[in-house]
């Protein structure tokens, strides 16, 4: 039932994936958490994947996470007399606020923030970044930019402006419509897009109120900048690769995936790494060498998380993508320098009984060769601090909470099993014992570590360490 690999997959799904029969196997091949982009599809959809996420949840037994994906603003240029336009280097180009159709003169810029927030020389980027633009001159209704990189412009294409702090909610309308919606569905996760600014992380705090957990996407320059306030805001943090990359010059984004992934790691919040990771995997049966190499870098950095888009979503060979990064994964944490690699950048523990407890818990189990460290949790506080420890010995969680499992899914090397609470201090040890004998964790005679709080069943009280034998 559970997997010999710490990091976790996240499959996103979509019209490749949407029968039982396929997200069965994406589950069997490796995926930890499904992935509903509420940026394409009806509510009729995504209900009804999330169902079928459910079912193959109680077919396999396997605690399965669901992460639903928000939108955010979408910032967009008009739209064209003759649907397209070309733009020529150092030319003269408008933005304004007149919704008559453009041409290679002027647009329609209709998103009165950007005109807010830009000065002149701001740069504007448009579709991706192919299109640059200048700024020379702001009026209330109207941007004069200098074309520096030209081509071919057409309608509702997309607009960046990575230097400036847009006065823009990372909340619009519609997420807030299908936040309400994907909280009445049960999910367990909720990625937040277009995150500015720890401000915005609070305000979907507010509205979720401890329904779901929280993921900021680190995608705007912004939020680069402010990681440990965002990081200090949320339950977990995205590396979203696809915007950061036109946000910021290409050749930054690998040094600022370590900087996250340090830096979440540190906190002990949970990262993804997300974006055209097996991307050629959409229409060919085997990727690149280049995309094998940027999974494996991820792994080796740590990161709780790699996630699959349009790969697992609309392309061609889901189950064989998830099949391939569960075995890049795999050989990459089979490697001697792995945990060797890892162990530089972890942190000293807090002045916390926690965090002291987790720590005490590694080092013994090292010392007495343990086979397993179990760790009873409510609200997975105590597992998300035993994973910040990143061990060598497996991590076996056990929970009476159902959500908490869920949302665990996703955490480097939790291996939860949904169980009853320990009653008394015996039934902590037999229970611990019994469940490692069943899930193939240790045999008798050998020897596992047991973190757990007393009183039982009180959340945040993790004072208990205990070495058992299994008998």
């Amino acid at each position: 039932m559970h997997r010999r690999r710490r990091t976790r997959i996240i499959a996103t799904l979509g019209p490749a994936s949407s029968s039982f029969e396929m997200i069965k196997k994406l589950s069997e091949a490796g995926a930890d958490v499904f992935r509903l982009n509420m940026s394409h599809g009806s509510y009729e959809a995504a209900a009804k994947l999330h169902a079928t996420v459910r079912e193959v949840e109680k077919a396999t037994g396997r605690p399965t996470g669901i992460l639903v994906d928000l939108q955010g603003p979408k910032l967009r240029v008009g739209v064209f007399a003759d649907e397209r336009a070309i733009l020529v280097p150092e030319q003269q180009f408008i933005l304004d606020m007149d919704n008559t159709p453009g041409d290679s003169t002027r647009v329609e810029l209709p998103h009165p923030e950007i005109y807010q927030a830009v000065e002149p020389r701001t740069e504007l980027l448009i579709n991706d970044g192919k299109i640059r633009l200048l700024i020379d001159k702001v009026e209330k209704d109207k941007i004069t930019t200098t074309v520096k990189v030209g081509g071919e412009i057409s309608n509702r294409k997309g607009v960046n402006v990575p230097s400036a702090i847009l006065p823009l909610a990372a909340l619009t309308g519609k997420d807030k419509k299908d936040l309400s919606f994907a909280l009445d569905l049960g999910v367990d996760w909720v990625a937040l897009s277009f995150v500015q600014r720890p401000e915005d992380v609070r305000e979907a705090k507010n509205i979720i109120k401890g329904r779901a957990a929280i993921m900021a996407k680190i995608e705007k320059p912004s939020a680069v900048h402010a990681i440990d306030e965002i990081l200090a805001e949320s339950d977990g943090v995205m590396v979203a690769r696809g915007d950061m990359g036109v946000e910021l010059p290409m050749e930054l984004v690998p040094a600022k995936q370590k900087k996250i992934i340090r830096h979440a790691r540190r906190a002990g919040i949970p990262v993804v790494v997300a974006t055209q990771m097996l991307e050629s995997m959409i229409n060919a049966p085997v990727p690149t060498r280049a995309e094998v190499s940027d999974v494996a870098n991820a792994v080796f950095d740590g990161a709780d998380a790699i996630m699959l888009s349009a790969e697992s979503a609309t392309g061609s060979y889901p189950e064989e993508a998830v099949s391939l990064m569960n075995r890049i994964a795999r050989t990459i944490e089979s490697e001697p320098s792995y945990l060797k690699m890892l162990g530089k950048d972890n942190t000293a523990p807090e002045a916390t009984t926690a965090d002291a407890i987790s720590a005490a818990a590694k080092q013994v189990a090292i010392t007495i060769e343990a086979r397993a460290i179990v760790t009873y949790t409510g609200s997975g506080s105590t597992a998300l601090r035993a994973s910040r420890e990143r061990p060598e010995t497996p991590l076996l969680v056990l929970t009476p909470n159902i959500g908490t499992a869920r949302r665990l899914a996703l955490v480097w090397g939790l291996n939860c099993v949904y169980s009853q609470d320990a009653v008394n201090f015996q039934d902590m040890i037999d229970k611990a014992c019994k469940i490692c004998l069943e899930y193939g964790y240790a045999g008798i005679g050998d020897r596992i570590v047991i973190m757990a709080g007393m009183p039982f069943g009180t959340p945040g009280k993790t004072n208990v360490l205990r070495i058992a034998r299994v008998e």
